[in-house]
């Protein structure tokens, strides 16, 4: 299995439903995307978004147009990408497969994070009294890239990290959720789709010096 970077890893276990669809071509190959559907232990279903290389799919049984679905693992890593046409989500988040192969085990969703805080945390506590702490990860990419990536984190860990300053550098595991969500444009009421990866350990990063 190819080595993805240490600091931004994916493994997905999932339902591809539909056919991938022809995303673009760069440097002389060509990209297709698909969603896969991910079941939570309670039952809830978060659609996430694949970006795979023609060559990866090629080998694979693609599902056919009657929707038939197959039961797939994506290996990669959490990518982020600035939506300025102005249509649907101004931050669009994806996965970019390194490796894909079919496996018919139970869904899965893990995702492990080491990146920078480039945005104040915003601490929030639920009408339930739940706390919360939103985060925006910048996490490192080849070719002095980063890619910009929205974490929630609840609890104990939430109050924690809310005191954390921009720059602050940490470790995380969590999964990728999609959340829906209403918005008023105009005068309609539009549904959309938030992703973000829901935290389950969150540690800073050692050695920081103090801040």
């Amino acid at each position: 299995m190819e080595e993805t970077g240490r600091n931004n890893y994916v493994l997905l276990r999932g339902d591809m439903s539909a056919p991938p669809r022809f995303s673009h071509e760069s440097r002389g190959e060509r990209f297709f995307q698909f969603s896969l559907d991910v079941a939570r232990l309670s039952g809830t279903m978060d659609t996430i978004h694949i970006l795979a290389r023609e060559q990866l799919l090629d080998e694979l049984e693609v599902p056919a147009e009657n929707g038939t679905a197959r039961k797939l693992c994506v290996c990669g890593e959490l990518r982020s990408f600035n939506n300025k046409s102005g249509v649907g989500s101004k931050l669009v988040i994806t996965v970019f497969a390194r490796e894909l192969w079919l496996d018919a085990g139970t869904d899965e969703n893990t995702v492990r994070l080491t990146g920078a805080l480039c945005k104040t945390p915003t601490h929030r506590i639920t009408p339930m009294g739940r706390e919360i702490c939103d985060l925006m990860l910048a996490v490192n990419r080849r070719y002095g890239r980063s890619d910009y990536l929205p974490c929630i984190v609840w609890g104990v860990s939430a109050r924690e990290a809310a005191r954390w300053p921009v720059g602050w550098q940490a470790h995380l595991d969590g999964r990728i959720q999609s959340r829906r969500y209403t918005k008023t444009v105009g005068s309609e009421t539009v549904e959309k789709v938030a992703y973000e990866v829901s935290v389950i350990h969150i540690a800073p990063v050692e050695n920081q010096g103090c801040q």
